[in-house]
Protein backbone atom coordinates (compact mmCIF):
# COMPACT_ATOMS: atom_id res chain seq x y z
CA UNK A 1 0.00 0.00 0.00
CA UNK A 2 1.57 3.44 -0.83
CA UNK A 3 1.91 5.96 1.95
CA UNK A 4 2.03 9.29 2.33
CA UNK A 5 5.84 10.22 3.58
CA UNK A 6 7.57 11.81 5.80
CA UNK A 7 8.32 15.42 3.87
CA UNK A 8 4.88 15.17 2.69
CA UNK A 9 3.29 14.82 5.92
CA UNK A 10 4.92 17.40 7.45
CA UNK A 11 3.81 20.13 4.42
CA UNK A 12 0.03 18.69 5.11
CA UNK A 13 0.41 19.25 8.76
CA UNK A 14 1.84 22.78 8.66
CA UNK A 15 -0.93 23.51 5.99
CA UNK A 16 -3.49 22.95 8.05
CA UNK A 17 -2.01 26.47 10.43
CA UNK A 18 -0.78 28.19 7.37
CA UNK A 19 0.41 29.00 4.36
CA UNK A 20 3.77 27.67 3.75
CA UNK A 21 7.02 29.62 1.82
CA UNK A 22 9.59 27.37 0.56
CA UNK A 23 13.04 29.09 -0.98
CA UNK A 24 14.31 27.83 -4.27
CA UNK A 25 17.98 27.45 -4.60
CA UNK A 26 19.49 26.67 -8.09
CA UNK A 27 23.53 24.88 -8.01
CA UNK A 28 24.19 26.64 -11.29
CA UNK A 29 23.35 29.82 -9.45
CA UNK A 30 24.89 29.88 -5.93
CA UNK A 31 27.54 28.14 -4.21
CA UNK A 32 27.66 25.67 -1.45
CA UNK A 33 28.88 27.89 0.90
CA UNK A 34 26.17 30.69 -0.23
CA UNK A 35 23.52 28.13 -0.28
CA UNK A 36 24.49 26.71 3.53
CA UNK A 37 24.14 30.78 4.69
CA UNK A 38 20.55 31.29 2.96
CA UNK A 39 19.63 27.84 4.12
CA UNK A 40 21.15 29.00 7.72
CA UNK A 41 18.91 32.52 7.19
CA UNK A 42 15.98 31.26 5.58
CA UNK A 43 15.63 28.67 8.84
CA UNK A 44 15.57 31.35 11.29
CA UNK A 45 13.20 33.69 9.52
CA UNK A 46 10.35 31.03 8.98
CA UNK A 47 11.05 29.98 5.87
CA UNK A 48 9.13 26.13 5.65
CA UNK A 49 11.38 24.27 3.08
CA UNK A 50 14.33 24.84 0.76
CA UNK A 51 13.71 23.73 -2.88
CA UNK A 52 16.80 22.47 -5.07
CA UNK A 53 17.00 22.62 -8.60
CA UNK A 54 17.13 24.43 -12.04
CA UNK A 55 16.69 24.34 -15.57
CA UNK A 56 19.89 24.23 -16.74
CA UNK A 57 23.08 22.71 -15.04
CA UNK A 58 22.02 21.53 -11.41
CA UNK A 59 23.59 18.00 -11.57
CA UNK A 60 26.28 15.16 -10.46
CA UNK A 61 29.07 16.99 -8.00
CA UNK A 62 27.46 20.78 -7.78
CA UNK A 63 24.02 19.39 -7.26
CA UNK A 64 25.61 17.20 -4.33
CA UNK A 65 27.18 19.94 -2.89
CA UNK A 66 24.89 22.25 -2.46
CA UNK A 67 22.01 19.67 -0.68
CA UNK A 68 25.09 18.74 1.61
CA UNK A 69 25.56 22.17 2.63
CA UNK A 70 22.02 22.98 3.29
CA UNK A 71 21.57 20.08 5.01
CA UNK A 72 24.64 20.64 7.41
CA UNK A 73 23.30 24.51 7.67
CA UNK A 74 19.76 23.61 8.37
CA UNK A 75 17.11 21.21 9.61
CA UNK A 76 14.84 22.14 7.29
CA UNK A 77 13.60 19.74 4.50
CA UNK A 78 15.39 19.64 1.68
CA UNK A 79 13.20 19.12 -1.57
CA UNK A 80 14.64 17.88 -5.57
CA UNK A 81 13.00 20.59 -8.01
CA UNK A 82 14.80 18.86 -10.99
CA UNK A 83 14.86 19.81 -14.27
CA UNK A 84 15.40 16.57 -15.49
CA UNK A 85 16.54 13.13 -14.54
CA UNK A 86 20.03 13.95 -13.84
CA UNK A 87 18.49 16.35 -11.18
CA UNK A 88 18.74 14.11 -8.22
CA UNK A 89 20.85 13.83 -5.48
CA UNK A 90 20.93 11.24 -3.00
CA UNK A 91 21.03 13.70 -0.08
CA UNK A 92 17.94 15.27 -0.71
CA UNK A 93 14.85 14.52 1.31
CA UNK A 94 12.36 14.11 -1.06
CA UNK A 95 11.64 14.94 -4.83
CA UNK A 96 8.70 16.81 -6.23
CA UNK A 97 8.34 14.08 -9.05
CA UNK A 98 6.34 16.12 -11.37
CA UNK A 99 5.14 15.59 -14.56
CA UNK A 100 4.94 18.97 -16.77
CA UNK A 101 1.22 18.35 -18.73
CA UNK A 102 1.95 21.65 -21.23
CA UNK A 103 4.97 20.33 -22.57
CA UNK A 104 4.84 19.76 -26.14
CA UNK A 105 7.71 17.49 -25.83
CA UNK A 106 6.82 13.79 -24.15
CA UNK A 107 9.97 13.60 -22.50
CA UNK A 108 9.16 16.07 -20.27
CA UNK A 109 5.62 14.68 -19.47
CA UNK A 110 6.95 10.89 -18.93
CA UNK A 111 10.26 10.23 -20.22
CA UNK A 112 12.72 12.28 -18.40
CA UNK A 113 10.27 10.65 -15.33
CA UNK A 114 11.15 6.94 -16.30
CA UNK A 115 14.99 7.22 -16.78
CA UNK A 116 15.11 9.00 -13.21
CA UNK A 117 12.34 6.45 -11.48
CA UNK A 118 14.95 3.59 -10.27
CA UNK A 119 17.25 6.40 -8.99
CA UNK A 120 15.05 7.86 -6.97
CA UNK A 121 13.88 4.24 -5.43
CA UNK A 122 17.70 3.18 -4.95
CA UNK A 123 18.36 6.22 -3.03
CA UNK A 124 15.52 6.06 -0.68
CA UNK A 125 14.28 9.67 -1.88
CA UNK A 126 10.62 10.47 -0.90
CA UNK A 127 8.55 11.47 -3.82
CA UNK A 128 5.87 13.63 -4.09
CA UNK A 129 3.67 13.76 -6.63
CA UNK A 130 3.08 16.93 -9.11
CA UNK A 131 1.57 18.56 -11.62
CA UNK A 132 3.89 21.35 -12.86
CA UNK A 133 2.47 23.79 -15.21
CA UNK A 134 3.90 26.70 -17.50
CA UNK A 135 2.05 30.09 -17.33
CA UNK A 136 3.57 32.79 -19.57
CA UNK A 137 5.92 34.52 -19.98
CA UNK A 138 7.43 31.33 -18.80
CA UNK A 139 11.10 32.42 -18.98
CA UNK A 140 13.86 29.74 -19.23
CA UNK A 141 12.01 26.78 -17.83
CA UNK A 142 9.63 27.17 -20.84
CA UNK A 143 12.04 27.09 -23.38
CA UNK A 144 13.81 24.69 -22.31
CA UNK A 145 10.98 22.28 -21.46
CA UNK A 146 9.92 23.06 -24.81
CA UNK A 147 6.45 24.45 -23.37
CA UNK A 148 3.36 25.48 -24.66
CA UNK A 149 2.71 28.03 -21.70
CA UNK A 150 -0.32 28.78 -20.63
CA UNK A 151 -1.75 32.84 -21.62
CA UNK A 152 -1.93 34.94 -19.00
CA UNK A 153 -5.58 35.74 -19.37
CA UNK A 154 -6.73 32.49 -19.96
CA UNK A 155 -7.26 30.70 -16.34
CA UNK A 156 -9.74 28.50 -17.43
CA UNK A 157 -7.03 26.63 -19.62
CA UNK A 158 -4.75 26.61 -16.12
CA UNK A 159 -7.68 25.30 -14.24
CA UNK A 160 -9.08 22.38 -16.50
CA UNK A 161 -5.13 21.15 -16.65
CA UNK A 162 -4.65 21.99 -12.71
CA UNK A 163 -8.28 19.49 -12.06
CA UNK A 164 -6.54 16.59 -14.95
CA UNK A 165 -3.48 16.48 -13.05
CA UNK A 166 -5.74 15.92 -9.49
CA UNK A 167 -7.35 13.37 -11.29
CA UNK A 168 -4.61 11.77 -12.67
CA UNK A 169 -3.19 11.38 -8.84
CA UNK A 170 -0.78 14.20 -8.48
CA UNK A 171 -0.79 15.32 -5.15
CA UNK A 172 0.78 18.99 -5.84
CA UNK A 173 0.06 21.31 -8.53
CA UNK A 174 2.57 23.87 -9.56
CA UNK A 175 1.78 27.21 -11.41
CA UNK A 176 5.19 28.22 -12.84
CA UNK A 177 5.58 31.69 -14.02
CA UNK A 178 9.43 30.88 -14.30
CA UNK A 179 12.30 32.13 -12.38
CA UNK A 180 13.15 36.02 -13.00
CA UNK A 181 9.59 36.50 -14.36
CA UNK A 182 8.50 40.38 -14.71
CA UNK A 183 5.01 39.38 -13.13
CA UNK A 184 3.87 36.34 -10.97
CA UNK A 185 0.71 34.02 -12.01
CA UNK A 186 -2.04 36.09 -12.05
CA UNK A 187 -4.71 36.32 -9.21
CA UNK A 188 -7.54 35.54 -11.53
CA UNK A 189 -5.86 32.62 -12.70
CA UNK A 190 -4.67 31.50 -8.94
CA UNK A 191 -8.25 31.88 -8.10
CA UNK A 192 -9.56 30.11 -11.01
CA UNK A 193 -7.44 26.86 -10.79
CA UNK A 194 -7.54 27.09 -6.82
CA UNK A 195 -11.59 26.83 -7.06
CA UNK A 196 -11.60 23.45 -8.68
CA UNK A 197 -9.01 21.38 -7.45
CA UNK A 198 -8.61 19.99 -3.51
CA UNK A 199 -4.59 19.37 -3.32
CA UNK A 200 -2.40 21.96 -2.32
CA UNK A 201 -1.63 24.75 -4.87
CA UNK A 202 1.85 26.20 -5.29
CA UNK A 203 2.91 28.91 -7.06
CA UNK A 204 6.14 30.18 -8.39
CA UNK A 205 7.91 32.87 -10.37
CA UNK A 206 8.14 36.73 -10.19
CA UNK A 207 7.24 37.12 -6.64
CA UNK A 208 9.78 39.88 -5.16
CA UNK A 209 7.94 41.40 -2.84
CA UNK A 210 6.01 41.75 0.52
CA UNK A 211 2.88 42.96 -1.54
CA UNK A 212 3.57 40.11 -4.37
CA UNK A 213 3.61 37.16 -1.47
CA UNK A 214 0.68 38.85 -0.04
CA UNK A 215 -1.36 38.84 -3.26
CA UNK A 216 -0.65 35.65 -4.45
CA UNK A 217 -1.27 34.01 -0.90
CA UNK A 218 -4.79 35.93 -1.12
CA UNK A 219 -6.17 34.50 -4.10
CA UNK A 220 -5.76 31.11 -2.92
CA UNK A 221 -1.86 29.73 -3.29
CA UNK A 222 -1.06 27.41 -0.63
CA UNK A 223 2.76 27.27 -1.21
CA UNK A 224 4.84 30.85 -2.15
CA UNK A 225 8.14 29.75 -3.65
CA UNK A 226 10.63 32.69 -4.20
CA UNK A 227 13.80 32.20 -5.75
CA UNK A 228 15.81 34.53 -8.29
CA UNK A 229 14.51 37.35 -5.50
CA UNK A 230 16.97 35.73 -2.85
CA UNK A 231 19.64 34.54 -4.97
CA UNK A 232 20.09 37.62 -6.66
CA UNK A 233 20.19 39.91 -3.47
CA UNK A 234 24.00 41.13 -3.62
CA UNK A 235 24.23 40.43 -0.30
CA UNK A 236 23.09 37.70 2.40
CA UNK A 237 21.85 41.28 4.47
CA UNK A 238 19.88 42.25 1.76
CA UNK A 239 18.72 38.63 1.31
CA UNK A 240 17.78 38.75 4.84
CA UNK A 241 15.53 41.80 4.78
CA UNK A 242 14.17 40.53 0.97
CA UNK A 243 13.02 37.07 3.10
CA UNK A 244 11.88 38.97 5.88
CA UNK A 245 9.28 40.87 3.93
CA UNK A 246 7.88 38.23 1.42
CA UNK A 247 7.32 35.60 4.69
CA UNK A 248 5.63 38.54 6.45
CA UNK A 249 3.11 38.71 3.41
CA UNK A 250 2.59 35.20 3.39
CA UNK A 251 2.27 34.09 6.80
CA UNK A 252 -0.27 37.41 7.26
CA UNK A 253 -3.39 35.72 4.73
CA UNK A 254 -4.21 32.63 6.98
CA UNK A 255 -5.42 28.90 5.39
Amino acid sequence: MLRIGKVESYIHEKLEKEKLHFVLLDPDDVSPETAGELAKISEELGVDAIMVGGSTGAEGEILDGVVKSIKESSSLPVILFPGSHGGISKYADAIFFMSLLNSRNPFFITGAQALGAFTVKRYGIEPIPMAYLIVEPGETVGWVSDSKPIPRHKPKIAAAYALAGQYMGMRLVYLEAGSGAPEHVPNEMIKAVKAVIDVPLIVGGGIRSYEDAREVAQSGADIIVTGTAIEKAGSLEEARKRLERIIRGVKEIKP
